[in-house]
């Protein structure tokens, strides 16, 4: 692979760097990639619609937290984005400081907002009284710990390598086994080869009348098609209106999902398709494929075929 330019929140030593670090141990992205850092989610997916980038990786979902709304509204303004890869990072923070900063120095304390949510049970021991800055990133925080503005962030080991901090105390999740999925996004090509493990994720805005999510559901549920996630995010063009975007299991490619994503086209008043791609996240399990993989519609199929050309088939 050639030099590729790569837009993620930054700066250097968030999660999202690191997701960007393990995909391109992966061999997701280039070695020689140019890592651009931006300052929200919505920014680095349109440098990729502009051009201005090629590749923009975003946190999309946090295992304590939910989804990343920044990400959720970025994907429906705009020119059509495509999902490409996926990757876990266990998120893991320390309390970082500057030199010499002591557990009773701490008045103030900086991260982003899902982190803070991330560390209740620790702070609420260990810091009850303490000042909350809400950050734009992990790394941000430890930058502003570095510049002198706050006392102490809540970030990742390498932030504090990066701004020359120290750890006053790690292990401070409240759970242990907190991970956040992140994904790789490119301008609209083909998808990734079926691996017979894979996810599919489309936005659809359906019609303001009874049951109306129901009958668009049911294009899934008739075809055995599995719904792994479904979330609903406001439109902010009109209130009481949503979008609702979904994940299955399975890939356009499948027949099964491919007559699926026919039904909802057909039937939403809106519809973005955001990509196959092979699965990696917990979502459905850690440790086995989220959700289970469309019926196989080999046989049927041959059979339409003997029919249209007037064939036997047994």
């Amino acid at each position: 692979m050639g030099m590729t330019t790569v837009a993620f929140l930054g700066p250097r030593g968030t999660f999202t760097e690191q997701a960007v670090l393990d995909f391109t141990t992966a061999g997701h992205l280039p070695a020689d990639a140019d890592h651009v850092t931006v300052t929200s989610p919505a920014i680095a997916l349109d440098m990729v619609r502009s051009g201005e980038a090629d590749v923009a990786c975003v946190a999309l979902e946090s295992s304590v937290d939910g989804p990343v709304t920044q990400t959720f509204d970025a994907f429906t303004v705009g020119s059509e984005l495509q999902i490409v890869r996926e990757h876990d990072v266990p998120v893991a923070f320390q309390l970082l400081v500057r030199p010499g900063t002591t557990l009773a120095d701490v008045r103030t304390l900086t991260c982003h907002p899902v982190a803070y949510n991330q560390t209740t049970n620790w702070r609420g021991v260990t810091l009850p009284d303490v000042t909350f800055v809400a950050a734009s990133s992990n790394g941000a925080g430890a930058t502003a710990v570095a510049a002198g503005e706050v006392d102490a962030a809540l970030a990742p080991a390498r932030a504090g390598e990066l701004n020359g901090l120290e750890t006053l105390a790690d292990g401070i999740n409240d759970l242990p086994d907190a991970r956040t999925r992140f994904v790789l996004l490119t301008r609209p090509q083909t998808p990734p080869a079926r691996t017979g493990n894979d996810r599919t994720a489309i936005v659809l805005r359906v019609p303001n009348e009874p049951a109306s999510l129901v009958m668009a559901l049911m294009e899934l549920a008739t075809r055995r098609v599995d719904m792994s996630r479904i979330e609903s995010r406001p439109t902010r063009e009109k209130a009481g209106t949503y979008n609702f975007h979904v994940e299955v299991a399975g890939h356009i490619d499948d027949p099964a999902v491919a007559e699926a994503l026919a039904g909802l086209y057909r039937y939403a008043e809106r519809f973005r398709y955001l990509g196959s791609w092979p699965q990696e996240g917990w979502v459905g399990g850690v440790n086995g494929p989220s959700g289970s993989m469309p019926p196989d519609y080999t046989e049927s199929r041959a059979w339409i075929e003997a029919r249209t050309k007037g064939e036997p088939y047994a």
